[in-house]
């Protein structure tokens, strides 16, 4: 599943959509101290009201938000797991009556809270719907007939959200003309910031995939790696920040730790380009061959089986593949830092070609090219001489 898929999940995830049918939601309310169902409730999706619809719509489009393997990662299964939570799922995928669903829902759950307990009262959400997406328009064909065929794709989606205490407030009533202290005592289910989640099937090109599952992190660059392996029986990921740190540990590996930026620049310009020729198909992976490729053509030769070896030191395979959109930076936003005690600098990798660290009258110095005069608190920077005494 890759951006594509998701968004167009995402931009579906609205009310009173024809081509979105959730037909019903199933919330498990459960107590921290015992980590058992104190109450659990299923209803039609459709019975619920307007606002209490948007509610949940919102927050499940908030679950699937967020990049690629930093929030989202799509896991395959581990098809040799005991007590299969893709089993599980696929069966509650084919299922007609609700009473079987929910309880497909409940062996989810009861995988979710074993050994782990949570610092406080949670509620597990979950619900089915089914995903309409028309088939490409032919020529002479308007909307209306472009509906008659569709292609179905039935999921569910589960968040975890904890709850919050009730806030202490003191309100003035207008009637009564006087200053009262309201005391609620239900707590309030945090519904704008999911702990963790997941969407069954993975959907890829518009058809879905039981061999994978969609699992969403409560924050970027922190998943749950008891969640992916126990709850849902997923094979081993890697996210984007440890991609990158094989890409930058095999690059000192095989070529020093000192760069020109120039050359780093070419490394990341070559790599977008690779990157932007697959926009429309599955990432781009790179091999330690593509990696000495890319080097070679920044102007570094490197044997292949030096960076064979150095693939084989950092990811203990030899025959490991790096996603291409991992190991470089935004390449169009100022996604590269420059730290020193002076100053910090940002800029984008498609400009680092014009950075360079030279040595000036004995001291190492920053120079940046620029087009244009640097302001500075409104004035404009008079320009200096450099280095021409020497020249």
């Amino acid at each position: 599943m890759d951006k594509k898929d998701i968004a167009a999940i995402r931009r579906q995830l609205k009310v009173d959509n024809d081509l979105l049918k959730i037909s019903d939601i199933f919330n498990v309310y459960v107590m921290k101290e015992t980590t058992e169902i104190y109450h659990q409730q299923s209803q039609p999706f459709h019975m619920l009201d307007s606002d209490q619809q948007e509610l949940f719509i919102a927050h499940f489009k908030k679950l699937l938000g967020g990049q690629m393997d930093e929030k989202l990662f799509d896991v395959k299964f581990d098809r040799e797991a005991e007590d299969s939570s893709q089993l599980i799922l696929h069966k509650a995928l084919l299922s007609s009556n609700v009473e079987d669903w929910k309880q497909e829902m409940l062996a989810i759950t009861n995988k979710i809270l074993t050994d782990h307990p949570y610092e406080k009262d949670i509620v597990i959400s979950f619900i089915r719907a089914e995903y309409m997406k028309p088939t490409r328009r032919e020529s002479g064909e308007n909307e209306e007939n472009i509906r008659d065929t569709v292609y179905s794709n039935p999921f569910i989606i589960c968040s975890i959200n904890k709850t919050e205490e009730p806030k202490k407030e003191i309100h003035f009533d207008y009637i009564e003309k006087e200053f009262k202290y309201k005391i609620e005592t239900d707590p309030v289910i945090d519904l704008k910031h999911p702990m963790a989640g997941f969407l069954f099937p993975s959907i890829t090109d518009g058809v879905s995939d039981v061999n994978h599952v969609l699992y969403a992190a409560g924050k970027a660059h922190e998943p749950d790696y008891r969640f992916i392996e126990e709850v849902l029986n997923g094979q081993d990921i890697m996210t984007a920040q440890e991609d990158k740190a094989v890409f930058e540990e095999v690059i000192k590996d095989v070529v020093g730790d000192q760069l020109n930026p120039s050359t780093l620049a070419a490394v990341y310009e070559e790599i977008n380009r690779v990157v932007e020729e697959n926009e429309e198909d599955t990432a781009p992976m790179l091999d330690y061959k593509d990696v000495g490729r890319v080097l070679a053509q920044s102007g570094e030769q490197v044997e292949d089986e030096q960076i064979k070896s150095s693939f084989e030191r950092f990811t203990n395979e030899e025959s490991y593949e790096l996603k291409a959109t991992s190991v470089i930076p935004k390449y169009k936003s100022k996604s590269i830092k420059i730290n020193t005690k002076v100053a910090n600098i940002s800029i984008s990798p498609q400009d680092l070609q014009f950075v360079k660290q030279v040595n000036y009258k004995g001291k190492r110095c920053i120079m940046i090219e620029i087009e244009e005069d640097a302001e500075i608190e409104g004035f404009k920077m008079l320009p200096e001489a450099f280095g021409e005494d020497e020249l």
